[in-house]
């Protein structure tokens, strides 16, 4: 993996970087009473895109102006750190035992604004670090010290790692595999989010295949700032 991989640095233009784009927008006006700024990116199940589609939105942020953080989560298989070409020898598991200055860790990446967290250290207990009081700090103080914080998390529906940093940050984005998911996995773990509370604020359905005149090309669909009234209609379908 390399920074090739990142669409909307390699293919500003394409239909796809486009998307991530109006996400990013749709995500800064999703609320108007309480600015966004910490947000975990989450699935129903593995291989659905969701570790691509933190890392492409962490860069649309980036190249907007926001100074922005990427945190990688997912302790139990991290990927960031490939996908920028970065050593995790050091990171978010040895920042939460050391209890240090979190800017030790961070990591800058070649894109401006836009700095790494990798995961570090594989721990024995991802839940344990995750739910820490030391985490809830480090998210606290990186939130003030950033435009935004995206954090990519293990699925869902598999683990409950998601579901506890849903409690302690602003939003949640649930991002589902169009020619993958089933419906009832994205129902489960949509009641799991729900379960802790956890504001869900829109769901990204990726790999749709759409036809036009000269080829076929995946595009991300995004549902992102529902209204309330539209949240509880929303529920009663799903």
């Amino acid at each position: 993996m390399s920074y090739n991989h990142i669409i909307v640095n390699t293919d500003a233009k394409s239909p796809i970087a486009e998307a991530y784009r109006v996400l990013r927008t749709n995500i800064q006006y999703s609320n108007i009473d309480k600015q966004i700024k910490t947000i975990v990116v989450t699935s129903s199940g593995p291989m659905e895109g969701k570790t691509t589609t933190v890392i492409n939105l962490a860069v649309t942020f980036a190249y907007a102006g926001n100074k922005t953080l990427l945190i990688d989560s997912d302790l139990r298989r991290p990927k960031i750190h490939e996908f920028f070409m970065l050593t995790n020898k050091r990171g978010l598991t040895n920042l939460i035992a050391s209890r240090g200055e979190y800017k030790d860790y961070v990591l800058l990446s070649e894109i401006q604004n836009l700095d790494i967290l990798t995961s570090g250290t594989i721990p024995p207990n991802p839940s344990e670090v995750l739910s820490s009081n030391a985490m809830k700090e480090f998210i606290r103080k990186a939130s003030e010290d950033y435009d935004m914080v995206l954090i990519d998390a293990p699925p869902v529906g598999i683990v409950t790692d998601a579901a506890i940093i849903s409690t302690y940050v602003d939003g949640t984005i649930l991002v589902a595999n169009s020619g993958q998911v089933e419906i009832e996995a994205i129902k489960r773990a949509k009641e799991l989010l729900n379960h802790v509370n956890a504001n869900i604020i829109g769901v990204v359905l990726n790999k749709v295949r759409k036809n036009n005149k000269d080829n076929n090309y995946s595009y991300y669909y995004y549902n992102v700032g529902i209204s309330k009234r539209k949240r509880k209609r929303q529920r009663e379908i799903i």
